[in-house]
């Protein structure tokens, strides 16, 4: 392998599915690997170190972002997580594709300092539906899953500075897309043929 890989960014609010969706495509999709990221949260049951994430201190996460390690970082729901610029380039340059499962503030330092990064963006169907999936998730109580709502809203209002989008309605069927763009054949998935849909998508948050 000689010539750089590409980069892609998947975001979407939390429960959209847009890891189960990455899994897959990792699972599937030749010459793509994961950008593991670092976090200061902790590990939920069954998560391994240096696999979902690498788990770090505070402290040792700021260091890190003192010494301009990451690619992007942010704040998400009272933990840190970032990129680690080395870890991405290094794959790329040995001629992998990479992707970063990450959320919106970070998809948009991506875009800055990476312009030939493709986004992609995940919606859920419905802010009903949303809710229902992180209930049946099991992870979080109610008051955490309303957080997570109430940011999911401001979330999907970011979808326009991505080029692709995703309605994660039938799994099966966003897998396909999903791997459609990947793949360089995703065009009937690009931004401007969802519009439509989408901002019905969004009216469904103008609940909360």
């Amino acid at each position: 392998m000689s010539s750089r890989g590409s980069l892609y960014v998947i975001s979407g609010p939390s429960g959209s599915g847009k890891s189960s969706l990455a899994n897959r495509a990792l699972e599937e999709v030749p010459n793509l690997k994961f950008s593991v990221s670092h976090t200061t949260r902790k590990p939920r049951p069954g998560e391994q170190d240096s696999v979902e994430y690498f788990f770090i201190s505070e402290e040792k996460f700021e260091e890190m972002v003192e010494a301009g390690e990451f690619m992007e970082h942010a704040c998400v729901y009272g933990y840190y997580y970032g990129t680690s610029e080395v870890n991405v380039e290094t794959l790329r340059w040995e001629g992998y594709d990479v992707i970063l499962d990450i959320d919106v503030q970070g998809g948009r330092q991506v875009r800055k300092s990476h312009p030939e990064a493709v986004l992609i963006f995940v919606f859920p169907p419905s802010l009903e539906v949303l809710t229902q999936r992180l209930r049946d998730r099991n992870l979080d109580d109610e008051s955490v899953i309303t957080k997570r709502l109430s940011i999911a809203k401001d979330e999907v209002n970011s979808y326009r500075s991505y080029e692709y989008v995703i309605i994660n309605e039938d799994y099966e069927e966003s897998v396909g897309e999903l791997k459609a763009v990947l793949q360089g054949a995703g065009s009937d998935f690009l931004l401007e043929n969802r519009k439509g849909r989408t901002e019905e998508i969004i009216k469904t948050f103008w609940e909360i």
